[in-house]
């Protein structure tokens, strides 16, 4: 925004400047001229008085001419009744506009060659005819300082107005900057920020939209999580019920199958209570090394495999990459995955956690040596469980995905890519 408004400032000062600058700079040059023209008129005019009055004497009339004009600038002549020529200049006679100024024409003529000014002057003997002439030096004299004068200040002014139009674009900016730095902290999960209401009316009226929005937002979840906050206590109270019947029931094999359904039914209601009553991520676009967290869950886990009789291979590698996923959502995925495996194979299955890391993305892979998707009812693919689906949203949540799909050997793979995240 500062650059647009410098340079739509900087358009209009130099619109304005070059609009004022050449008229003010072709009037300087016409002034001069004037001025040029107008000394060698007045002192045409005086040399036609002395013609006039001193037409009988020619030794005098001749000394004066020569006495002005040896004064310098313009250069006066005059070319007698009787054809005789007094002051400087070419040859009068063979002038034509002295000739067409002998027809008693007076006029003045400005050209390549500078400016004359002819008068023709009647006496008893005859006319005669005065030319004062300047050169195009004279006509010019001065012009270059003025016009060089006029450029700078224009180029003044037009320097002028950009540090002024730079500065105000700073003023209207920076507001703006700061509204928009506050809403990338909204966005990234900091519920906290809030906006300074700075700047003019536009900007205040932004910055307190906004921090009404994230109030509102705040409301919203603090509501949302108050009602969650019963949702537990709601669903397991019908499901212990739901248990001690079952546990009531004559059939075994009846009250079995029932018991494995409250145990899915228990699991699924403790993972979605889990995920909604998660607290809002004080920073979304967290860096966390991936090597070190499933180091981490793993040993979590490492006791309950040995307690199960289950074979636990480990593959990790020793250069560590971080992924954009906070630390509480990298661990959940890691656990709903090897979860899965004790979920839904029995006591002693094998299982393996494996880690792959490039330079673009890390590859986990949670596999078991189990019954796989197609002799497995409760993990065929497109029903893979409530855990699965969480762990899938936050695979995407970053740029990743997840694939559940049977082993080449039997079992199940999950596999999980997630992109390494950038500086």
């Amino acid at each position: 925004m500062r650059r647009r408004i410098s340079l739509l400032v900087v358009a209009t000062t130099s619109a304005v400047v070059v609009s004022f600058v050449i008229p003010l700079c072709l009037l300087v040059r016409t002034l001069a001229e004037d001025r040029a023209m107008a000394g060698a008129d007045q002192e045409a005019r005086n040399v036609a008085i002395l013609v006039a009055g001193l037409a009988g004497d020619d030794a005098q009339l001749a000394e004066l001419v020569a006495g002005i004009d040896g004064r310098g600038e313009p250069d006066t002549g005059v070319l007698t009744a009787d054809g005789r020529q007094l002051g400087s200049g070419d040859d009068l006679a063979e002038d034509p506009e002295v000739r067409r100024a002998l027809q008693g024409e007076a006029f003045t003529v400005v050209d390549d060659r500078g400016g004359r000014v002819l008068l023709p002057v009647i006496t008893e003997g005859g006319t005669a005819v005065v030319r004062s002439q300047v050169g195009p030096d004279d006509l010019r004299h001065g012009v270059a300082g003025a016009w060089t004068g006029i450029i700078t200040m224009g180029a003044l002014l037009l320097a002028a107005s950009v540090a002024i139009a730079w500065q105000l674009g700073r003023t209207v900016s920076a507001p703006l900057r700061s509204v928009a730095a506050t809403a990338h902290r909204l966005r990234e999960g900091d519920l906290d920020a809030r906006a300074a209401v700075l700047g003019p009316a536009e900007t205040r009226e932004l910055a307190q939209a906004l921090n009404d929005l994230a109030d509102r937002i705040a409301e919203l979840l603090a509501t949302e999580r108050a009602a969650v906050g019963d949702l537990s206590h709601r669903l397991r109270t019908p499901v212990t019920a739901l248990r001690l019947d079952s546990e009531a029931v004559a059939d075994a094999d009846l009250a079995q199958r029932l018991q494995t359904h409250i145990g899915v039914l228990q699991r699924s209601i403790d993972a979605i209570v889990q995920e909604a009553r998660r607290p809002v991520r004080a920073d979304l676009s967290s860096r966390t090394p991936v090597v070190a967290t499933v180091r981490g869950r793993v040993e979590f886990w490492r006791p309950l495999a040995e307690d199960q009789g289950r074979a636990m291979r480990v593959e990790l590698p020793g250069e560590d990459a971080p992924v954009a996923l906070p630390a509480q959502d990298l661990a959940d995925l890691v656990d709903v995955l090897v979860d899965n495996v004790f979920a839904h194979t029995p006591e002693g299955t094998a299982l393996g956690v494996a880690l792959a890391v490039s330079a673009e993305e890390v590859v986990l892979t949670v596999s078991d040596a189990g019954p796989g998707l197609t002799r497995g009812d409760a993990r065929r693919e497109g029903t893979t469980g409530l855990g699965l689906e969480i762990a899938r949203r936050t695979a995407l949540g970053c740029g990743g995905r997840l694939e559940v799909r049977d082993g080449r050997d039997g079992g199940v793979v999950a596999e999980v890519r997630l992109p390494v995240a950038s500086p």
